[in-house]
């Protein structure tokens, strides 16, 4: 299984918007700025987050976004679900237990495709966000922030950034 970028891009921007909307509402532009993301595309990640109830948006002058609910409630299958969909790496019926498959009865493969599904799913709903946001400042990433064209800023040390996009320019 492959997250597409709307799952690596949007997990990268939601990590960024907890760590950057404790006190006020994180932009678009400003979310999309520190993680080298398009704002154009960031805006369509977050009507999907918004829409999942994960994020909510706030309207004016100092608008922007924040959780709608503790990052401790959100698990990261919550977010790439609601990013890329279904997240089964094979789309076998008899392995997501619909029983809508005539070959279920002789096909071996099927525990193998419904072991690897339970796998994903399971391991994407035991991690949080707020796992993510203590993974990061337990680094000791407090203090500058290097972003991928090299410049510096205040702020939480970007390498969950880094580390998703694998060094390559988004």
């Amino acid at each position: 299984m492959k997250l597409s970028t709307k799952g690596r891009y949007g997990l990268r921007a939601l990590v960024d918007l907890a760590l950057n909307s404790r006190e006020e509402a994180a932009s678009t532009g400003s979310i999309a700025q520190r993680q080298g993301i398009s704002e154009r595309y960031l805006e369509q990640l977050m009507a999907k987050l918004k829409r999942a109830g994960i994020i909510t948006g706030i309207r004016g002058a100092q608008g922007g976004y924040i959780l709608a609910r503790p990052a401790e409630d959100i698990t990261i299958g919550d977010v790439l679900r609601s990013l890329e969909g279904d997240l089964n790496a094979v789309d076998c019926p008899a392995a997501i237990d619909s029983g809508e498959c005539n070959g279920s009865e002789q096909c071996a493969a099927k525990m193998v495709w419904k072991k690897i599904n339970d796998v994903i799913n399971q391991t994407v709903n035991s991690i949080r966000l707020s796992d993510l946001l203590h993974q990061q400042t337990d680094a000791g990433q407090n203090s500058k922030i290097m972003n991928l064209k090299g410049d510096t800023t205040n702020g939480q040390n970007d390498l969950f950034r880094q580390c998703c996009n694998h060094g390559n320019k988004a």
